[in-house]
């Protein structure tokens, strides 16, 4: 039977963000569908144009989640029972806008977004372009890390590293976001965008791969 030894990679990378990831959620209710589907769509269509204005492509905002639904209201009748009556039309639009790490742009686009009639809720988010890179180093991290210990364990065994038989790794979907985030606070956030200074974390990330040698 061939003796094996297994050993657990571990990876660890901590990158600085280089993308801004805007949450945008907007909202508006009316009794008439039609209404309200229309006021929603001269919300948005007004924030791409107005983006748009600021070199941004038509596509550049992208559409997360859309909703409508019907809200009701709770009312008593003559004999005193509640009934639950229509009251409105709610259509609710989350969508995401990505660009750049760049303070000054990201103050025009709040400015933007706040001459709006009814200003979104905004979170923000940081996040790097090339999450494939850093999954890459992060993997190349892992495989160095197990084989330095598994270099090690068979050097004070006073046995050597064999043949690599198998690689187990859980493809999981990574969270590459810097715990730094800059919520809605809508007040302030529109007040005074201009004064906003962030230097958000570092991504810090960590993942384990599990290799499995033969030993001689």
């Amino acid at each position: 039977m061939n003796r094996v030894i297994t050993v657990k990679g571990i990876g660890n990378i901590s990158v600085k963000p280089d993308l801004i990831v805007l949450d945008i959620r907007m909202e508006n209710r009316h009794a008439e569908y039609s209404k309200c589907m229309k006021q929603a769509s001269k919300m948005i269509e007004s924030l791409r144009k107005n983006l748009v204005g600021k070199n941004f492509a038509e596509d550049a905002l992208k559409t997360i989640d859309f909703e409508i639904t019907a809200k009701y209201r709770r009312v008593k009748d003559s004999r005193g029972d509640y009934h639950d009556v229509f009251d409105t039309w709610l259509c609710q639009h989350s969508l995401k806008l990505e660009f750049d790490l760049d303070l000054e742009r990201l103050s025009e686009v709040i400015s933007v977004i706040g001459k709006s009639d009814a200003p979104p809720e905004l979170n923000i988010r940081f996040t790097v372009a090339d999450g494939t890179g850093v999954c890459a180093e992060l993997l190349k991290s892992a495989t160095e890390n197990a084989r330095k210990k598994a270099e090690i364990l068979c050097d004070a065994s006073n046995v050597k590293l064999g043949e690599l038989l198998s690689i187990d790794y859980n493809w999981g979907e990574l969270s590459l976001f810097s715990d730094t985030e800059y919520r809605d606070g809508r007040d302030m956030i529109y007040s005074a965008p201009v004064s906003m200074h962030i230097d958000p974390e570092n991504i810090k990330v960590r993942d384990t791969v599990a290799f499995v040698w033969e030993i001689v």
